[in-house]
């Protein structure tokens, strides 16, 4: 069930009405090629939403391993997810993925992920992640070698986390989404992916916004658990779609799908 959604503001939130930062010139850029599976590709052949999700966290292990990391810091938990489909890609493709990061704090970070296809696909992405401290569950500081090589890439050292979606969930009854065992991660909460199975499955009809370059925006307010009842509200205005994710009206999660900020200069 749909109704209009309210207008969203951006004067208030320049970085949500601005293209992501561009590929540095210098620094540590993590740099991979790989395939697109046929499990990520949709009815049109496209990479799907929650494939690039899939990508996006993939990369990020990868990044870690690459960097001998991954044991000092194993934990994150992903605040915020951007994603611009400016052209889409389709299978087959071989895709090169360059991760780097756009903005850092002691206790987390901006991490910015290109995608390009050899037959001309672009997707831009970027992540708020916190690293965490499994036992405690509380945000855990970054070492200062993986604080300075993350560093390396952006001049913003005093990273800090503001909202973007904070509109009210409508009124009105939302639809139920199932979940699943496959859904649950190692922190026991619904994965970041699963939250994109949603996403793709309400906004699959929006050809107004996605016929265009477009913008997802996802952000998890708090974590859903394997056995909770959640609802989609979902709200179509002229120029987004906005989904609520909630259990007994408690929201979750805030997913919002808009055309894509305009490059400078266009």
């Amino acid at each position: 069930m749909s109704q209009l959604a309210p207008p969203v503001t951006t004067a208030d939130i320049p970085l949500m009405a601005s293209r992501l930062a561009a590929v540095p010139a210098t620094g540590h850029i993590f740099d991979v090629t790989q395939r697109l599976g046929t499990v990520d590709m949709g009815e049109d052949q496209g990479l799907r939403i929650d494939g690039i999700a899939r990508l996006l966290q993939d990369a990020g292990v990868d990044h870690l391993i690459h960097e001998n990391a991954l044991d000092s810091h194993p934990h994150w938990i992903v605040r915020r997810t951007v994603i611009d489909v400016l052209r889409p890609v389709e299978w087959p493709a071989q895709l090169r993925l360059r991760r780097w990061c756009s903005g850092v704090s002691p206790r987390w970070c901006t991490m910015r992920v290109r995608i390009d296809s050899d037959a001309g696909g672009l997707i831009e992405t970027e992540g708020f992640w916190i690293h965490m401290n499994k036992d405690t569950m509380s945000p855990s500081r970054l070492a200062d070698q993986f604080f300075e090589l993350m560093s390396s890439t952006t001049p913003d050292h005093r990273l800090r986390w503001k909202q973007w979606l904070d509109t009210p969930v409508p009124g009105i009854g939302g639809i139920r989404f199932p979940l699943r065992r496959t859904d649950t991660d190692h922190f026991q909460h619904i994965t970041n992916t699963a939250y994109w199975h949603a996403v793709h499955e309400f906004t699959a009809e929006a050809h107004d916004l996605t016929r265009f370059p477009h913008r997802y925006i996802l952000e998890y307010n708090k974590p859903i658990h394997y056995g909770e009842l959640v609802d989609v509200h979902t709200a179509h205005g002229p120029d987004s779609l906005t989904l609520w994710f909630t259990v007994d009206r408690d929201v979750r999660a805030v997913a919002q799908l808009r055309t894509a900020p305009p490059a400078p200069g266009e």
